[in-house]
């Protein structure tokens, strides 16, 4: 189920990416240091919280304080050559990380090889990948996320890193025709598959002492931030958030709810939500439709950024989804969104995404 959810994440992202793209567009990075989200570095115990989580009213930016990804002390040498299994059963030998391509649907590759202190090496970036230290690397996505093998191979890359969120798969066989080592890492992004994921890399790569210690910090501080959590989440389940994490493209017409095994219900579960499209027996990602929102009877709406503001805002939103009026997120204007690029990039940032969602849905005033 996993693996078939990571798949349609893949299609469901890419129709709606490709219908707003660019392909000649550069996004800029964020700042390393976000100076309009203070609050995301203060404790949330020590925050100003809403008096009851599921009648709280207006909406709220989720952000982070830092969008830069600190590397890990180790400076082990890879060891090489490496051969390892990748995700599809295939025995690949890599020989070579001084020129590293990490292209997946959510940045998630790039931020953990980046993490693992090897950021020097990457020569190319997915169109996904807007963290500090990566402005100048040239995308090899086109069309939302499909790779451009005549981008990729021009960039000459020792070895690609990638998953099944990306493609299509005869590019990824024309890449590995051309002699160029491509390891297919996992596809399924969740909290409790990000250890699994760096191992997978840093195994890869040659590192494994690097990614043994990136998984001991990433660890204590989700461990941190889930114990801060704990602490403001209701006790009893039903005065806990009932949330839904909807999808939205509206210059491509597409709308699709997160549910089971699609990553989004880890998010909720860890904030200390409900997640409400799982309840009613929503699994993966699948088209919106407005019977099933209306019976999920979502508090809180989660959204990316540049998908609510594809649609006009929470205004936009109602009227172009009118069930969304029939919900108490509707009535409250209650809708937390998120940056595209960070709100599903478990890794490195998992406990950092996971505290400020936290702070948007707990916080009195919007943390930004």
């Amino acid at each position: 189920m996993r693996r078939l959810s990571a798949l349609v994440l893949a299609a469901a992202l890419a129709v709606g990416l490709a219908a707003c793209a660019d392909p000649d567009a550069t996004a800029a990075a964020p700042p390393a240091v976000d100076d309009t989200c203070p609050q995301a570095s203060v404790p949330l115990t020590e925050l100003d919280l809403v008096d009851d989580v599921r009648t709280a009213t207006g909406p709220a930016t989720a952000c982070l304080a830092s969008h830069a990804i600190t590397p890990v002390d180790d400076r082990t040498a890879p060891q090489l050559p490496v051969t390892v299994t990748d995700s599809e059963g295939r025995t690949v030998e890599v020989t070579d990380v001084d020129r590293i391509l990490p292209i997946d649907i959510s940045g998630t590759i790039a931020s953990t090889v980046f993490a693992l202190g090897l950021g020097d090496q990457v020569v190319g970036r997915d169109s996904s990948t807007l963290f500090p230290g990566t402005e100048e690397l040239p995308v090899v996505t086109k069309t939302g996320h499909t790779l451009n093998p005549e981008a990729i191979l021009g960039l000459a890359p020792t070895v690609i890193l990638t998953d099944t969120t990306i493609g299509p798969k005869e590019v990824r066989q024309q890449l590995r025709d051309a002699g160029i080592a491509v390891v297919v890492i996992s596809g399924d992004r969740r909290l409790d598959t990000t250890d699994a994921l760096v191992t997978e890399i840093a195994a890869a790569l040659g590192v494994p002492s690097r990614g043994a210690e990136l998984i001991e910090r990433l660890d204590a501080r989700v461990a941190s931030v889930l114990g801060e959590i704990a602490q403001v989440t209701p006790a009893a389940p039903e005065d806990r958030a009932r949330m839904l994490f909807l999808y939205v493209r509206g210059s491509a017409n597409v709308y699709y709810i997160f549910g089971a095994d699609s990553g989004a219900d880890s998010l909720i579960d860890a904030v200390g939500g409900v997640d409400v499209a799982s309840e009613i027996g929503w699994e993966g990602m699948k088209p919106m439709t407005a019977e099933a929102l209306v019976a999920a009877q979502p508090d809180v709406l989660v959204m990316m950024t540049d998908g609510l503001e594809s649609v006009g805002g929470i205004d936009g939103l109602i009227e172009r989804i009118p069930a969304v009026a029939q919900t108490p997120a509707g009535a409250n204007r209650r809708v937390i969104d998120m940056a595209d690029a960070e709100i599903l990039s478990f890794g490195p940032r998992s406990a950092d995404v996971i505290g400020a969602l936290a702070r948007a849905l707990y916080t009195a005033e919007p943390p930004q």
